[in-house]
């Protein structure tokens, strides 16, 4: 019998792969609703998986909270791949597009009854309880399940260059230009903007963090982009990474590293920030910057 942890992962993971099938490039919408349908059906076996738990007595409102999140992704996939059948002749891109992102919110529904009627009041009961450590797999004992990866995926704007796509519009063909470019990296609390030419001077505080900004610089829409942050010290190197989820034709997403801890100070360092090219990319030059600095004590 599965257990609460196992069914999370797995509907996790159709999760991404839904954000992995509408961002895919050069897919047909007769594919991408097939895709979507054998999700549903997947995500319809967690829900059973779910209900064949027994909760412990004090945790059975919360169990009951599990099931209707998952539903509620069943019911969101099911709604999507119908909307795609639903909206095929529609000329109205822009009304197309609402009508998917509709079917979407339920998926999104489902991340806030994960976290506010499962999770925090699961964590509550076993802290009243006594109840800490890890599962059998060295997880949390209550785990998170974030089936969206990204909440914009849930609006007009992310489902409009889907349906570009699908109808085989010029800026979402395998002809389209896909790129991705480094446009800042800026230094927190400070706000102020690195630069590759002088040396950066960085006071460490216990807020330090640094802030990159990425642009798509192409015609087609990119997903899952790494951006790796590295600092090259005299005596270690930190590296830090995370993933930009999907980026539409022209725009420009933040991330921002945190939990930086400094002990090399007052001697040259290399902050290197790398935007790793997508596949097809072409121009590789904007990618990735060299900031020389030195951190000092404040």
């Amino acid at each position: 019998m599965a257990n609460v942890s196992e069914v999370a992962t797995s509907s996790q993971q159709i999760g991404r792969r839904l954000s992995e099938a509408l961002l895919a490039p050069g897919v047909k919408r007769a594919q991408l609703q097939q895709q979507i349908a054998g999700l549903a059906r997947q995500e319809q076996l967690d829900v059973q998986r779910a209900q064949a738990i027994t909760p412990p007595g004090p945790l059975r409102d919360e169990h009951q909270a599990v099931i209707q999140a998952l539903q509620y992704r069943v019911s969101g996939l099911t709604g999507l791949a119908s909307a795609l059948a639903a909206t095929a002749a529609t000329k109205d891109v822009s009304r197309a597009a609402s009508m998917l992102a509709a079917q979407m919110q339920r998926p999104l529904a489902s991340d806030v009854i994960w976290d506010d009627s499962f999770r925090a009041p699961s964590q509550a009961e076993l802290k009243l309880q006594g109840i800490t450590g890890t599962n059998d797999q060295g997880g949390p004992l209550v785990p998170d399940s974030n089936f969206l990866q990204n909440a914009e995926l849930a609006t007009t704007s992310a489902m409009t260059p889907v349906l570009e796509k699908l109808r085989g519009a010029a800026t979402t063909t395998t002809g389209g230009l896909r790129g991705t470019s480094l446009v800042s990296t800026k230094v927190l609390p400070s706000g102020k903007e690195l630069s590759t030419s002088t040396t950066n001077d960085i006071v460490i505080s216990t807020d330090l963090a640094f802030q990159v900004t990425v642009e798509n610089s192409g015609t087609a829409q990119v997903l899952s982009v790494p951006v790796t942050l590295r600092i090259e010290l005299s005596k270690s190197t930190i590296t830090k990474k995370a993933t930009i989820d999907f980026l539409n034709p022209g725009e420009t997403k933040v991330v921002t590293f945190r939990g930086i801890t400094i002990t090399d100070v007052s001697t040259p360092a290399t902050l290197k920030v790398e935007v790793t090219p997508v596949a097809g990319e072409s121009n590789t030059s904007n990618n990735s910057a060299d900031y020389p600095v030195i951190f000092s004590v404040g």
